[in-house]
């Protein structure tokens, strides 16, 4: 059976599932509750330094977007870092991590941008036993507005200091969490390289505004008649989350740094591929806030069977395996090519297939007098927004022609020979085309 068990950064963890810092991780009860359902890790909710109080609001935090079947699709949260005082967390922290010393424990800091506020609270978690912390650079509403957060993790150069003053005055791993509301998220996982950081996690959440009250007029949730931006997360941000993971991956700048994956981890294939993309682990919120905490046991054996049938004995086999396939558009093999192909047994004789291509696309699918539905090769590009809005899956699949054969469309041969005939270097080419 494979092995789950992870070593990220030097922070052991029966498995590769982690909670993120968000409600669930929020205080004591949550926390045990979460270790007791199987959760490998837990990266206690955000904490602030004893300034002014942080006072949440009182009203809804969240907004959503669902799918047709009312699917939870995405979250959005106006909730600020914990409200809780900074004694009591500490005081909890520490009897869990006696309790519970095989699991991760991860506490997320976030106060003022100047050095002596990070040397005072990192001398006073020293003692909790935590196994690290994680920087919060990345909320993008309410601390953003005070300094802190995304305003913090947008600017490379302050990334890169405060890292250095946590490397100066803590013993403890250290964790950059990046914000993806940022051009290049490649240029503040440099930063935090450079400021000395033993690995980065991301996504956090993205700025968002979910909906308008077309009654009150005003952004969703509503407090007294108005809204605000807040951060976005759950399955529907999983794309983005996977693109900027992988980039890290693969910059020159950041290949080797260590990852964990934040962003729309649903099920355990989504955690499959954050750690084919380089992820050493992942971390979750909204499908724990959706399902509960023992949705985690169907992660860890649904990775559990993948991996025994890949023949992967523990996580490390996995981690990173689909990085050196992601490439630039630029070295696509261009003489790749596949058709549509409808299977007449599976089609439901719906014809969405044929009104998007017909509209949309390229009216490469002609609706013969029984309405059945044929794809015309000479039209077919095999953009493959059929096989998208089919609703029978594998009713329509991209096939691949064969090697040496034309293309009816363009009158070019495809597959190896093409690469023969095409080549630069052949005097042939230029009469090919």
């Amino acid at each position: 059976m494979a092995n789950l068990a992870t070593n990220f950064i030097g922070i052991k963890s029966p498995n590769p599932f982690w909670l993120a810092s968000a409600p669930p991780t929020d205080k004591e009860v949550n926390v045990r509750r979460a270790y007791e359902a199987g959760w490998g890790g837990v990266v206690w909710k955000t904490l602030g330094s004893e300034g002014p109080p942080v006072v949440n609001v009182s009203g809804p935090r969240y907004g959503a977007i669902w799918g047709a079947d009312r699917r939870l699709l995405g979250l959005n949260n106006i909730e600020l870092i914990t409200d809780r005082p900074l004694e009591v967390n500490l005081r909890e922290i520490k009897q869990v991590k006696r309790d519970w010393p095989d699991r991760a424990l991860i506490i997320s800091l976030m106060v003022p941008c100047d050095e002596e506020s990070w040397c005072d609270i990192l001398s006073r978690i020293e003692d909790t036993g935590a196994d690290g912390v994680e920087l919060n650079f990345g909320c993008p509403h309410g601390m953003a507005e005070r300094g802190m957060g995304s305003a913090v993790g947008q600017v490379p150069e302050y990334i890169e200091m405060v890292t250095r003053w946590v490397k100066k005055h803590s013993r403890m791993p250290c964790i950059v969490k990046l914000t993806p509301n940022i051009t290049d998220v490649r240029k503040p996982a440099e930063a935090a390289r450079r400021g000395g950081a033993d690995a980065v996690s991301l996504i956090n959440t993205i700025n968002s505004i979910t909906g308008v009250d077309l009654d009150d007029f005003a952004p969703q949730p509503t407090i007294d008649g108005k809204g605000t931006h807040g951060g976005y997360c759950g399955p529907a941000v999983k794309p983005i989350a996977l693109n900027m993971v992988a980039e890290i991956a693969r910059h020159p700048e950041t290949q080797g740094l260590p990852i964990s994956g934040i962003g729309g981890v649903t099920t355990w294939r989504d955690a499959a591929e954050f750690m084919a993309l380089g992820a050493g682990n992942v971390q979750v919120c909204t499908a724990a806030m959706t399902y509960g905490f023992r949705v985690v046991q169907e992660m860890i054996s649904g990775l559990s069977d993948y991996m025994d049938r890949k023949g992967f004995t523990s996580t490390t086999d996995l981690v990173g395996r689909a990085v050196p396939n992601v490439t630039d558009w630029q070295y696509l093999n261009l003489n790749y090519v596949t058709k549509a192909q409808i299977s007449e047994a599976d089609c439901i004789k719906c014809g969405r297939c044929y009104i998007a291509c017909e509209d949309t696309s390229h009216q490469a699918i002609e609706m013969l007098p029984d309405r059945s539905f044929k794809v015309k090769d000479e039209e077919c590009v095999a953009c493959n927004l059929c096989v998208n809005v089919c609703p029978v899956e594998n009713c329509i699949t991209m096939v691949r022609m064969p090697k040496g054969q034309v293309d009816p469309r363009t009158g070019r041969p495809v597959g190896d020979y093409a690469n023969w005939v095409m080549h630069p270097n052949n005097p042939m080419a230029r009469a090919a085309e």
